[in-house]
């Protein structure tokens, strides 16, 4: 997979990720306000149908539409890339760059480290 989400893809992926399976109106009652107009979110939704994110099912007369791609996978693809794009591919620069900019102590250090050796 290698396929990016815009940011508006990304909200409603965020959305049906959170819900697991909804309907446009359900979708869009999640989104902060202004909220959108149906036919912008529905226009999204088959975009990422089209992208292979989400699937749907004929409930009724409507659908139901729900994500084929989880957010984890979603997740270490967009990470990778970014860490291939932008730190020569290099875990440990990406790493160096986050506590640089977030200015982290030994501590908080330590208790990610200790999160990563769990796993």
């Amino acid at each position: 997979m290698d396929k990016q989400l815009t940011k508006a893809e990304e909200q409603i992926m965020q959305v049906l990720w959170d819900l697991e399976e909804a309907t446009v109106k359900e979708v869009i009652e999640q989104l902060p306000d202004p909220k959108p107009a149906y036919n912008t979110v529905s226009t999204i939704i088959r975009i990422l149908e089209t992208k292979e994110f989400l699937s749907h099912k004929a409930i009724g007369r409507g659908f139901v539409y729900y994500p084929i791609i989880d957010k984890e996978t979603y997740t270490k693809q967009s990470l990778y890339k970014l860490m291939n794009g932008y730190f020569e591919g290099s875990f440990k620069s990406l790493v160096s760059f986050f506590v640089k900019e977030n200015n982290m102590d030994v501590a908080e250090l330590e208790a990610i480290l200790k999160e990563v050796n769990k796993k």
